[in-house]
């Protein structure tokens, strides 16, 4: 059963929330954190992205870099950019984004779940990339930024979520840059922590929604604090690691689709006959066409728009991994007729998120960078949830959650 507590969240003074809080660190490059940041002495980036603090084209990687962070990140501290909480809160985080919105607890998860399984994964990590993100938070001695959870619906804190946002004022309430709105409560409420505790204990298994890296070097560090105290009691903070977990049915997952440079040497003409073998190609015109359901796509290749639907026998409705688009697409185009075995390093193909719209496949097709576009019908949560309960792993560049949180609202320090 999943094991959450409340903790003493670090945060910018309800005045200061704007200047403070950024997209995360993963989202953009250095360069476009030096701009967003650029006359803000305050924004977050300095702490998650502090190479801008460097001259351009410093190694965001170098000791100095992390060295930097944890200055900057007690330098917010010490002039009340950032302010601990007296005592131990849950929170409420709340995300808008054309018209709707979702509600997340914002939480201390346990170690423990994570080295054991009962918070679920359904993406590959790189040691690289866990090891940049371990630094941070040793350098920190702090989770600065959150993970991003989903969990199993329940009534319970479903009427919690209800409760605290009709009968609260919010402690943050603005809409970013990007157009999204975020609200932010404090739940400092002894009875209602108590039932938050209580109920989160009742589910079997939260889900890594977003965040691979951050919850793996989260959970890692965490652990190695753990065998490195000789007086470790296990009820110590660094037992625990900040998330923001949704009930699964507020969270939507948009498309994740696909633009390759070339056709393997096949004409269009060609390509759309080898298609065929597999898939019920259907001409829509030169209007944006988007797929319809599961196991419809939809191609741009030269100047049209097409619907391939796969036939039956193509995919498995019964296994997890086998069901997914991604994986249909993946074997029977990309594989099979283009010769891309690799999404992971070939450079023949690129990603672009949902939130671009169809129109970006469209451009980049038009403007003879790519050779073709493949938009995909998104993952369900639900699927996404039976490949973690069977403990498979989703194909690469799958799932595309949007909005992303937002990092500066709340931190969680380790002691």
């Amino acid at each position: 059963m999943a094991k959450v507590k409340p903790f003493r969240g670090i945060r910018p003074p309800r005045n200061l929330v704007e200047k403070v809080a950024s997209r995360p660190y993963d989202v953009l490059n250095s360069e476009e954190a030096r701009k967003e940041a650029e006359g803000n002495e305050m924004s977050l980036y300095h702490i998650i992205k502090p190479e801008i603090d460097f001259a351009p084209g410093f190694d965001e990687h170098d000791p100095a870099v992390y060295v930097k962070a944890a200055e900057n990140f007690q330098k917010f501290q010490d002039k009340g950019w950032l302010v601990q909480d007296p005592r131990e809160c849950y929170y409420i985080y709340a995300q808008t984004m054309d018209g709707r919105t979702q509600y997340g607890f914002v939480v201390a998860a346990w170690v423990r779940d994570y080295m054991e399984g009962r918070i679920k994964k359904h993406e590959l990590t790189r040691r690289d990339k866990e090891e940049d993100r371990m630094k941070h938070v040793r350098c920190n001695n702090a989770n600065v930024e959150p993970v991003f959870f989903a969990f199993p619906d329940n009534a319970v804190l479903e009427e919690v979520i209800r409760k605290v946002t009709n009968e609260k004022d919010p402690e943050y309430d603005f809409v970013a840059p990007d157009g999204f709105g975020h609200t932010f409560w404090v739940i400092d409420d002894q009875y209602m922590i108590d039932l938050i505790t209580a109920e989160f204990a009742k589910i079997p298994s939260l889900y890594i929604a977003d965040g691979h890296h951050r919850s793996a070097a989260a959970a890692l560090v965490g652990n190695e604090k753990a065998e490195n105290n000789p007086n470790h009691r296990g009820d110590e903070e660094y037992n625990f690691f900040m998330a923001v977990a949704f009930p699964a049915s507020h969270l939507r997952i948009i498309d994740y689709n696909r633009v390759v440079r070339d056709l393997n040497g096949l004409t269009p003409a060609q390509f759309l006959d080898r298609i065929a073998a597999n898939f019920d190609v259907v001409d829509m015109g030169s209007e944006i066409y988007h797929p319809k359901a599961l196991h419809n796509f939809a191609l741009y290749l030269d100047g049209r728009w097409y619907s391939l639907t796969a036939k039956p026998g193509t995919y498995n409705d019964a296994d997890p991994i086998g069901v997914l688009d991604v994986t249909v697409s993946s074997d029977l185009i990309l594989r099979d007729i283009l010769g891309i075995t690799d999404l992971r390093s070939d450079k023949r193909i690129d990603f672009v998120g949902g939130i671009r719209g169809l129109g970006e496949l469209k451009r980049r097709v038009d403007s003879g960078e790519m050779a073709m576009a493949l938009a995909l019908y998104p993952v369900t949560m639900q699927q996404l949830i039976d490949i973690a309960d069977t403990g498979n792993i989703m194909p690469p560049k799958t799932t595309w959650f949007e909005p992303k949180l937002r990092s500066g609202l709340v931190i969680h320090k380790l002691d």
